[in-house]
């Protein structure tokens, strides 16, 4: 919805008092403190960026769109309902628009903005328009190109009568932490507004892990999304897209999506293409200080394989849960460079080397890329079902949790507790009678139901093998063990468990 944000200009009067004496007094002069003051500018960065922003402004415009929703009145079947709308109980259609920002790249007119400004606002909305207004206030009716939701990135097209201004990429791989940027885009429906600020960080990581940002204090709000991040050569590094904020407005922390992430995307979506990502097959988790402190692993290299899906080409390429992949196609694993990045990146149908450790011992297979699935298939794939509650452990049981290394009571998986906890016939492991609460096994999220299916890799049978496990572990000065551990519904999972000081 468009809001329509009004300036109050406050004016705050003071008395002021003369103070006049009979007697003579001598004339002195003064100077005002700022009188011919010019602060030198911070090293590496220009007196004024009025010079650079008087070039690029031209060049970034505001985006507008008309949309139609349905909407159910609330209203219906009550004594209101005729005052809102048709009583009729069916869903009524209204207007709505969203604002947001972009900037055009080629004097022909293609315009790069988010795809979150142009998609639709709720579920049953629908995209009527798409105007585009130059900083000239000429206004042009948009085509939509090509959108990617998962990069957040749209194509957008207006036919102009004379060539336009348009601004080039730069290449974000350059940028530094500590780098002055400007961004430039049209906040709250003001207008073009210029904020200018630093690069705080880099490779910053989406909630789906393919896709990563560039993190900047420059001002950014609602508005500003599609808008250019520029450096001082101004060129086009970033694509300001999202903002950190408890309260919706600017608090230092904004996101652009960095050009050499975007620009392939946007090729490919001129070309009236979809856009296609590269995908393993696998369900990974970062490796976590207690996951590496229990595999022997050095931290901060490598991410944990969690589950493997059937017929991909991850299982083809004969990986297995619980393996560490700490390279893919030669490029090394790390916070950094994560994996789903990595493999995001490759082309479809191509065969890549992947160098694993499993069980301590370091390998390489090959793996086919297959084509990523979207976000709803992905979910579906490893899915988990609702927790199932289980009976409360007695007193006798919890005290003997206390006593064990890993904070936990196991007994033996019998056909019997197996159907009686949803289990599938195939399950082998010990089942956890009571979990310690002061222990890391509980923090973890472990609970009475549980099945430990393994232990630092070894299958686990009986409540001696796990208690083996985790004296091995002490006795080689590990302070965790990673168990693989699957209850109803879920699929098995490996969680590194911290030992008990005793």
């Amino acid at each position: 919805m468009r809001y329509a944000y009004a300036i109050t200009a406050a004016l705050l009067l003071g008395g002021t008092t003369l103070a006049l004496t009979s007697h003579p007094t001598s004339v002195i002069a003064q100077t005002a403190q700022n009188e011919g003051m010019a602060a030198a500018a911070p090293r590496g960065a220009p007196v004024s960026f009025a010079d650079m922003v008087q070039r690029l402004q031209p060049a970034v415009v505001n985006i507008s769109t008309r949309q139609r929703v349905q909407v159910q009145n609330p209203f219906a079947g009550t004594p209101f309902g005729g005052l809102f709308g048709a009583d009729d109980g069916q869903p009524q259609t209204r207007q709505a628009q969203s604002l947001g920002s972009g900037f055009i790249i080629s004097a022909d007119g293609y315009i790069v903005t988010n795809n979150h400004v142009v998609a639709p606002g709720a579920e049953g909305a629908r995209v009527d328009s798409i105007t585009v207004i130059l900083p000239d206030r000429s206004e042009y009716a948009a085509t939509l190109v090509g959108t990617d939701a998962r990069s957040d990135l749209a194509v957008l097209k207006i036919n102009a009568p004379r060539p336009l201004p348009f601004v080039k990429f730069g290449d974000s791989t350059k940028a530094r932490v500590g780098d002055w940027v400007i961004a430039i885009g049209n906040p709250f429906g003001l207008g073009s507004t210029v904020t200018a600020g630093i690069i705080s960080a880099l490779h910053r990581s989406g909630l789906s892990g393919v896709e990563r940002f560039i993190q900047t204090d420059a001002s950014i709000n609602q508005g500003n999304s599609g808008g250019p991040m520029f450096d001082m050569n101004g060129d086009v590094i970033g694509i300001n897209s999202q903002i950190l904020s408890p309260t919706g407005g600017n608090i230092g922390i904004g996101f652009a999506i960095p050009s050499e992430q975007a620009v392939p995307i946007i090729e490919t979506l001129r070309k009236g293409q979809a856009v296609r990502r590269g995908y393993l097959g696998i369900q990974i988790s970062q490796l976590s200080d207690d996951m590496a402190e229990s595999l022997g692993l050095p931290r901060n290299r490598g991410e944990f394989v969690q589950a493997v899906e059937p017929g991909k080409g991850a299982e083809k390429a004969g990986i297995k849960a619980g393996d560490v992949i700490v390279k893919v196609n030669n490029v090394e694993v790390t916070p950094d460079e994560t994996l789903s990045y990595i493999v995001a990146q490759l082309p479809v149908g191509s065969t890549v080397p992947i160098e694993l450790i499993r069980n301590g011992r370091r390998m390489t297979v090959q793996a086919q890329i297959a084509e990523r699935p979207s976000e709803d298939e992905l979910a579906g794939n490893f899915g988990q079902d609702p927790d199932q509650a289980m009976p409360e452990p007695n007193a006798e049981v919890a005290k003997e949790a206390t006593q064990q290394l890993l904070g936990l009571a196991v007994q033996p998986l019998t056909p019997g507790i197996a159907r009686q906890l949803g289990l599938e016939a195939n399950v082998r492991g010990v089942v956890i009678a009571a979990v310690d609460p002061s222990s890391d096994a509980a923090a973890k999220g472990l609970r009475r139901g549980d099945v430990v299916m393994q232990a630092n890799g070894q299958p686990v049978t009986t409540e001696d093998a796990l208690g083996q496990a985790a004296q091995a572990a002490k006795q080689s000065g590990r302070n965790a063990v990673l168990l693989q551990v699957t209850r109803r519904g879920v699929p098995p999972a490996f969680i590194a468990v911290r030992l008990r000081d005793q």
